[in-house]
Order: structure tokens, then C-alpha cells, then sequence
């Protein structure tokens, strides 16, 4: 599968993002995604799509404990995505471009 990326290594267009090009994308983390996973970006993409941005950490946290589950965590998230980069490697996954405040 041929997917155009920035120089950050996210879609060029969030539009074809499908859970395909996800898995696609994972396999730079050597990451096997599940529903649970895919839930996790599904909302992700929802807060680019109603706020207008990439989320931030704190920010995608809490809204990830209002739609996908209360007992998200970071720790939980930097575990299950393996990465300690987890609003960026998240919106990677997800499609969406790297959140502003990202290095």
C-alpha cells in the first residue's frame, strides 16, 4: 500500500484514512491494532473533526474519558499504543495532522 505522508510521517489527506491505512501505519510502531485501538482513533479523528485540530494530550485524555471510557489513562495509553509520544503517534494513526504543540 502506497500512502502519501508529510515530512512527520501523517496522511497528506485525513480523508482516505481508513482502518487499512491504520494498520498500515501502525506497522512502523510494531503494533497489532485491535477494536480497542480502533475505538481510541476513531475518536480521535472525531475531536479533529468537531474541534478543528489535533488534540493535544491532556485535551485527547479527557476527551477520550468522555466518549470512549472513564478509566482512560495516560499510562494506559502509552502502554497499549507503546509510546510515550501519545498525542502525536495517536493522530498519526488516526490520519489527522500532528498536533501543533508536537516537536
Amino acid at each position: 500500500m502506497h500512502l502519501e505522508l508529510d515530512h512527520d510521517g501523517h496522511l497528506v489527506d485525513y480523508t482516505i484514512w481508513n482502518q487499512e491505512v491504520a494498520t498500515e501505519l501502525a506497522k512502523s510502531l510494531d503494533l497489532e491494532l485491535t477494536d480497542w485501538h480502533f475505538d481510541i482513533l476513531h475518536a480521535v479523528r472525531q475531536f479533529y473533526q468537531q474541534f478543528g485540530h489535533s488534540p493535544a494530550t491532556r485535551p485527547l485524555i479527557k476527551f477520550l474519558m468522555k466518549t470512549v471510557s472513564p478509566e482512560i489513562n495516560n499510562a494506559e495509553l502509552q502502554e497499549r499504543f507503546k509510546t510515550g509520544l501519545v498525542a502525536r503517534h495517536l493522530s498519526r494513526l488516526a490520519g489527522v495532522p500532528k498536533p501543533t504543540n508536537c516537536l
